[in-house]
């Protein structure tokens, strides 16, 4: 080979792949688009690719280890997933005239929060007035399965009193003391006896008839939230198995017999639940809640971001004992134990569940505490425990303590309360705690500067739930509901209390429900029309544009991957307009791929060269692909902002469609014509006659 030859052969090569030359960066937009494909195909079709991992493990015998990708579902609205429509009517009669509107939009307000506490995706709660001047609330809830628990939920009203004590509480007595020694004592010894037969191999049941003195003795489901005395006794023992030892409850001593354990669902979604095994590092600053820090809110940022660029799974917990604000982290190294989503505040539950890898240290995570580092360490599916057990009472001091039965009504109420929190006391059992406004806080200071060695009543709907006595006066607005009730019940009082009251009376007056058949029919239609308008197009365009139209079927191939793999990322709510949106927009990227090749015919017939055409042909059509799409992308965000969300569902499909087809036009296909040889971009090929 001559040495010109060799010379030009390596010129050519250089072209191709020196990052600095135009054809180059030709190549590596080209290499960036393929690695942006075959990403979107993973979020598309992560199962498949999952059924193929395991597939290639099979036949290897393991040998082979791909790694596996997280899966996406799509978030599917209430046509297509199937749920409940409810319908309320709001009573506005004592609303004062011209505040009717801000009173039903603040119910509309606090429904929707309601709703969001049972994970449905994307709700659409929304208010209609009538022709008659009546005020209607329309909530649609995608996936709720117990419509009757939901029902009960958006409608309650909690109403959260304090009230003082107008008597004095009668106290226990020492003889009444010694009563309750000798009961309690006299329990244990016949728990005892119980176990030790039950332990011998007693017939279960016919002890159960013999002692039991609980009210149910049917067999029952519980889990760590409704019984954590019991389960984390039993959790590993095995299904039909005696424990061992006497277990101590509120109610008194049980023997309890494990019967089956199985994956906990959710009760509103049917999903199973999971827990997560995590630590965290926490800095606060001042102004986050139960700071003592002198951090300002910037200094605590940086100092975490800090900390992160040194933190590994294997001194992650030195780091937290070294550096975290959170009580006591120098001794249990910020570890939290196992733990369900609502265990925790939204973002960090939101960090750990939904987009943290198991064995990673999550980025920074802002919560009402501070800034955190969650280190997550496992991850299981939550269980619940069927058991059978034997209840031997015992006897509490109240009891005997009668409490007082007067009650004076004070200012603090419900509407000062700012947040509502689980907590635990010294002895593991579950409390709410409260921390209310500065108006609340404010008046709840002077109630206890002038009840201290006093009780202070708290009243729920109209029931005493607790009623502690104040030591000293309390500032800061914060206080604790420490009534003897399960962790279930106080899980459910925080969710009551942190969704607020109604302004106005609502009434059901309409429920339906949509089964996920039809649902399931229309997404088979949808899919059926986009892809036979997606086959149309792409034989319209190879029969006009010949190989330039093959181009933009490509391009818009990737386009719709990349499209889908958007509405599985940022979870939008698919509903029948929303796939109408994406269809849609299919068409808007077929025209800019249109518009670029008219123009570079016309370019063509003017004698020019190909890479002027070219050039010439995307410079002259960008205009007008931009002119067209900034008035459809200004329509969509007009039908965002101020429409329902039925409506919202198609702009923002559109929206998403609208700018990934500007990516798709001017970025892929012009990529892929600057990749052809110049001698194939000719009139025949161009299409030109």
């Amino acid at each position: 080979m001559s040495e010109e030859k060799k010379a030009e052969e390596k010129n050519i090569i250089e072209r191709i792949i020196r990052p600095n030359t135009a054809r180059g960066r030709v190549w590596q937009i080209f290499i960036l688009i393929i690695v942006l494909t075959v990403a979107g195909l993973l979020v598309d079709a992560g199962k498949y690719y999952n059924q193929g991992v395991d597939w290639v493990s099979d036949k290897t015998g393991g040998t082979v280890g791909l790694p596996q990708v997280k899966e996406i579902g799509y978030s599917l609205g209430l046509d297509l997933q199937g749920g409940t429509h409810l319908v309320y009517r709001a009573d506005v009669n004592n609303v004062p005239a011209g505040k009717e509107e801000s009173a039903v939009e603040g119910v509309r307000d606090v429904i929707e929060r309601r709703v969001n506490v049972f994970g449905v995706s994307e709700p659409e709660v929304r208010k209609v007035k009538t022709a008659q001047g009546e005020y209607r609330i329309i909530a649609d809830l995608a996936g709720i399965k117990d419509v009757d628990k939901a029902i009960e939920m958006i409608g309650k009203t909690p109403l959260l009193e304090f009230k003082e004590s107008a008597g004095t509480t009668t106290q226990v007595s020492e003889e009444e003391k010694k009563e309750i020694e000798n009961y309690n004592q006299k329990a244990e010894e016949k728990a005892e006896e119980v176990l030790g037969k039950a332990l011998s191999g007693g017939d279960f049941d016919s002890l159960e008839k013999e002692y039991d003195e609980g009210e149910n003795a049917e067999s029952r489901w519980v889990d760590k939230q409704s019984a954590p005395e019991i389960t984390s006794q039993i959790k590993n023992l095995e299904s039909g198995s005696l424990f061992s030892d006497l277990i101590t409850t509120p109610e008194g001593l049980r023997i309890v017999k494990l019967e089956e354990k199985r994956a906990k669902t959710n009760e509103f979604t049917g999903e199973t639940d999971r827990e997560v095994k995590a630590s965290h590092l926490l800095i606060c600053y001042k102004g986050a809640e139960k700071c003592q820090s002198d951090l300002s809110q910037e200094e605590a940022l940086k100092k975490i971001k800090n900390i992160k660029k040194q933190a590994t799974p294997d001194n992650f917990t030195e780091l937290v004992k070294k550096h975290s604000t959170e009580p006591g982290a120098e001794k249990i190294g910020g570890d939290l134990g196992w733990f369900s989503r609502g265990d925790m505040v939204k973002p960090f539950s939101d960090t750990v569940f939904d987009s943290q890898e198991t064995g990673t240290i999550s980025y920074v995570v802002e919560t009402k505490f501070g800034y955190h580092l969650i280190y997550k360490q496992d991850e299981r599916k939550a269980k619940e425990y069927k058991i059978d057990d034997i209840l031997i009472k015992t006897k509490s001091k109240s009891e005997y303590a009668e409490p007082d039965t007067k009650w004076e009504n004070t200012e603090l109420t419900g509407k000062y309360l700012d947040t509502a929190n689980l907590k635990w006391s010294r002895t593991g059992s579950a409390q709410v705690a409260l921390q209310f406004n500065d108006k609340g806080a404010e008046l709840f200071e002077k109630i206890t500067e002038r009840n201290i060695d006093e009780k202070v009543a708290i009243f729920l709907d109209g029931e005493l739930i607790s009623a502690p006595t104040v030591n000293e006066k309390i500032s800061g607005g914060q206080a604790v509901i420490s009534g003897d009730f399960s962790v279930k019940e106080a899980k459910e009082l925080v969710k009551r209390l942190n969704e607020g009251a109604l302004p106005v009376p609502i009434t059901l007056i309409s429920q339906k429900t949509v089964g996920p058949t039809l649902g399931s029919v229309s997404v088979e239609n949808s899919l059926r029309a986009g892809i036979i308008g997606l086959i149309l197009v792409a034989l319209f365009m190879l029969l006009i544009y010949r190989y330039t139209g093959l181009l933009a079927v490509i391009s818009l191939s990737i386009y719709g991957i990349l499209v889908l793999a958007i509405f599985k990322i940022l979870s939008i709510t698919l509903t029948l307009a929303g796939l109408a949106g994406f269809i849609l927009s299919v068409g808007m990227a077929v025209d800019a791929n249109v518009l670029i090749f008219e123009r570079l015919k016309e370019e063509i017939r003017k004698g020019k060269d190909t890479d002027t055409a070219v050039k010439e042909g995307f410079r002259r059509a960008w205009p007008s692909i931009r002119d067209g799409n900034i008035s459809t992308l200004i329509t969509c965000f007009i039908l965002m902002e101020f429409t329902t969300t039925l409506v919202r569902g198609f702009a923002i499909t559109l929206g998403l469609g609208v700018l990934v087809s500007l990516f798709s036009a001017m970025i892929i296909t012009k990529n892929l014509f600057w990749l052809l040889p110049r001698k194939w971009i000719n009139n025949k090929i161009i299409g030109i006659k």
